[in-house]
């Protein structure tokens, strides 16, 4: 392998998805900005999300920001830290209007004003009935916030390196220096030196083997921090969405359910009414997941089997097809059905990490039940954890957390720059990258890394997902530890340098390994449930003795945990009732 070559720039983003580009857009007119993506940036995994984007604008009906946090607050089973949610559903306000102002075609009201639907969990009045909060662009929403934050970036004169692999992140002298990378198309390695580095990610939801997550959603970003000594914080907390389409995971938007759709069992009940009175088939995500399978377990499921029907004929053609069509189109594609006359089979998919990287309210990185800052790194999207989607994140959340805290990181990220010095690369900077390539384009493979890959898959779902037990999850351990061994011992076929895409894969095989880890010793030692956490050993919420984040490191081939307070502002916790 040659020498590597070196760039280098003020800010060094990875992750070319919403947060990586607002926090680029924030940086870019005042210093030089590399954003490296394993993708074409307009292929990152925020062109998926459908519904819509939460904020308080009121522009149907009365709403406020501090509605917004509640609903935040309380459907983080009081997880979220509170001070985090206010600057988030504050800050969404402006943060909204600013992506209209750069071009974002929000549907519209006859008026003119951005569109708002209704989501999950979200109300008026402190929980007193659902609101119009979810600002959308049919139902294409995150496809339009990327195609539009990659055009103004394109603008403003960012640096891309696409179909660039981040191998090891880089640190010098107690700061952040940059990051190490493959690029794709030729096997040759690079480092981005920089004086910041802002890690943007994405999720892990291929950890599981039925996901809404593209198949570059594997956690790259997580596992090099934690990797390097930095902390995984509330690992055990991940999300099902209660519509996927069955067997596929391809997402069904909350916003059909928005817009009038209900959830309909094997005995053609409206069950939702039996679980949430209130809210019904806009209960969070959470709630929803476990009722499904509550009613699968029970044999109501259709037919008997593992699914229910979600049915939008109610809603008629026109709203169908004016503001879902991607969804229409999909389920007409993939199951040969048509929603306009024939209700849609699905089941809970894995769908968002409410863990990450943990940051504090700039995006910066901490290390540690303090929250001490790592000087020059920072973190924004769902590889991080500021956290305010606590145990349990809210429908349109999502978009709001990597639009708000990817232009937060990117400003501090901009300050931190104008004073700070490049620092000294190490001079061992690509020794851990290259012994990891060299591991695995050497020697002969005693099983395909796919093996490996699909029973990681399958022990995450069926051990760690959606209902848990202490038995399943000690169980899960000990079979995520056998697969590392495996792991070791694996090669890919290819083993040339062009597009090895093959290598690609089997490195974010490790990459899932190290999250899985860390989630299944996080959820086996939280004994309670809250969220989207649920043990059926222990069904009940305990604030006495598990409200607080956990913090997972990495120390000697094990898992290390520790614990750290959450913030609590305003609201003091209550039983969670919809």
């Amino acid at each position: 392998m040659s020498d590597p070559i070196v760039h280098r720039f003020d800010v060094v983003i990875v992750g070319a998805g919403g947060a990586g580009l607002m926090a680029a857009l924030q940086t870019s007119a005042n210093a030089e900005v590399a954003v490296l993506s394993k993708l074409y940036p307009t292929r990152s995994h925020t062109g998926s999300a459908q519904g819509g984007i939460g904020a308080a604008l009121g522009n149907l009906e009365e709403d406020h920001w501090e509605w917004h946090m509640f609903d935040t607050v309380k459907g983080g089973d009081y997880l979220s830290d509170q001070d985090a949610c206010e600057i988030m559903c504050r800050d969404a306000i402006d943060t909204v209007y600013e992506l209209e102002h750069n071009g974002l075609p929000f549907s519209r009201t006859p008026e003119g004003l951005i569109d708002q639907r209704r989501f999950g969990g979200h109300t008026r009045n402190f929980g007193e009935a659902p609101v119009r909060r979810a600002c959308y662009a049919a139902d294409r929403t995150g496809h339009m916030i990327l195609q539009t934050l990659y055009q103004q970036s394109i603008r403003t004169g960012v640096n891309f390196f696409s179909e660039f692999h981040a191998l090891d992140l880089i640190i010098s002298d107690g700061r952040a220096a940059g990051v190490v990378a493959r690029e794709i198309k030729t096997g040759q390695l690079h480092v981005f030196h920089g004086k910041a580095v802002i890690i943007a990610t994405g999720g892990y939801g291929r950890a599981f083997k039925v996901t809404s997550n593209s198949l570059s959603g594997t956690g790259d970003g997580v596992a090099l921090a934690f990797r390097r000594g930095i902390p995984f914080e509330d690992a055990e907390f991940y999300q099902f969405h209660p519509t996927g389409i069955y067997r596929m995971g391809i997402l069904i938007t909350e916003g059909a359910r928005g817009e009038g759709g209900i959830l309909i069992n094997g005995q053609g009940e409206r069950f939702m009414e039996r679980y949430a009175p209130t809210l019904k088939d806009l209960a969070p995500r959470d709630l929803v997941s476990r009722c499904i399978y509550s009613e699968i377990r029970a044999g109501r499921g259709i037919n008997g089997q593992d699914y229910v029907y979600l049915d939008l004929t109610g809603l008629g053609r026109d709203v169908i097809e004016t503001k879902l069509p991607d969804i229409t189109e999909f389920v007409r594609v993939y199951l040969g059905i048509d929603p306009v006359t024939a209700p849609i089979p699905i089941q809970p998919t894995a769908h968002y990490a409410m863990g990450g990287i943990p940051t504090d309210l700039d995006g910066r990185v901490v290390v540690d039940e303090a929250n001490t800052p790592l000087p020059g790194l920072y973190a924004a999207g769902e590889c991080a954890c500021v956290s305010v989607h606590g145990a349990n994140r809210l429908g349109t959340n999502s978009l709001v957390d990597i639009i708000v805290f990817g232009r937060r990181a990117g400003k501090h990220a901009l300050e931190f720059v104008k004073t700070a010095d490049l620092p000294p690369l190490p001079s061992d900077v690509t020794d851990r990258a290259r012994a990891e390539v060299d591991h695995f384009l050497s020697g002969h493979a005693v099983e395909p890394p796919a093996n490996v890959r699909a029973d990681l898959q399958q022990t995450m779902m069926d051990l760690a997902s959606v209902l848990r037990t202490g038995s399943g999850l000690t169980e899960c351990l000990s079979r995520v530890e056998q697969l590392r061994e495996r792991f070791s011992r694996t090669r890919p076929q290819d083993q040339g340098d062009c597009f090895n895409t093959d290598l690609l894969e089997t490195l974010e095989i490790g990459y899932l390994i190290d999250i899985s880890h860390a989630l299944a010793a996080s959820a086996l030692a939280r004994t309670e449930s809250r969220g989207a956490h649920y043990r059926e050993d222990y069904p009940e919420r305990d604030d006495k003795h598990w409200l607080k984040h956990s913090l997972a490191y990495w120390r000697d081939g094990r898992i290390e945990l520790r614990y750290k307070p959450v913030s609590i502002t305003r609201f003091e916790p209550k039983a969670r009732t919809y």
